[in-house]
């Protein structure tokens, strides 16, 4: 108990409460677990529908993970494809784009048992993108019988699992401005936004064209992570 208390940073140790219990979850799990390579969360960046892939998406919230909680992750995506099998390596695999798209039917499949088996999906629309909101939304349905996300209160425990997140602040402010969320077996496994959680001030090259972000993404994203893995 004292080495587990070492791993958790002193200033952490109250305002980040729910960490401790992530990080028993994290030394729980067997060896060779999908879940962590010697002891280091991975995290994908989701090649979907042929070639499409986030091109624009920031994973500056994977160190400040670290930085935060001292969850060991690694510092950078990796691309992998709904068709692989690699994917049920990952326990956390994210997707983003601006365009329409269908999944083929391999990647709906793969899709449904990644998430039955455990995993994990972080969806956003680039730029706000109504194409990409719309079919997100149909593929998900399609792979899950008529599944529909639901909106996610911000009294949810997500956001505060690392950082106290009272709204989610817009590039243009609206007044409806929501995470949704799929659950299955009394969690989330899927957690999307029709905006932008690409934050864009850690990326180059990248900007929201004229469509609108979540401009506090990073603490978003960092709770969303670990939320992921609490559970």
């Amino acid at each position: 108990m004292n080495t587990l208390l070492k791993i958790i940073k002193p200033q952490a140790r109250v305002r980040h409460a729910p960490v401790f219990f992530c990080i028993l979850c994290l030394l729980a799990l067997p060896a060779g677990s999908a879940r962590a390579k010697d002891g280091v969360i991975q995290c994908a960046n989701l090649i979907f529908a042929g070639t499409h892939t986030s091109r624009c998406f920031s994973d500056e919230f994977l160190s400040a993970v670290q930085r935060d909680t001292s969850i060991a992750t690694e510092r950078r995506f990796k691309s992998v494809k709904l068709t692989s099998d690699e994917l049920f390596r990952y326990p956390f695999v994210m997707m983003t784009g601006e365009d329409d798209f269908h999944f083929m039917p391999k990647e709906r499949e793969n899709l449904r048992r990644y998430l039955e088996s455990g995993g994990f999906v972080l969806a956003s629309a680039g730029c706000s993108s109504k194409a990409f909101d719309r079919a997100f939304r149909r593929e998900l349905a399609a792979v899950f019988s008529g599944a529909r996300l639901r909106k996610i209160p911000l009294t949810h425990p997500l956001f505060r699992t690392v950082h106290e997140i009272k709204e989610l602040r817009l590039h243009h402010p609206s007044p409806d401005v929501n995470l949704e969320g799929l659950e299955m077996g009394g969690k989330f496994v899927v957690i999307y936004s029709p905006h932008g959680l690409n934050d864009t001030t850690h990326t180059e090259g990248c900007c929201c064209c004229g469509g609108n972000e979540i401009t506090n993404s990073l603490e978003v994203n960092v709770n969303i992570l670990v939320y992921a893995l609490l559970h």
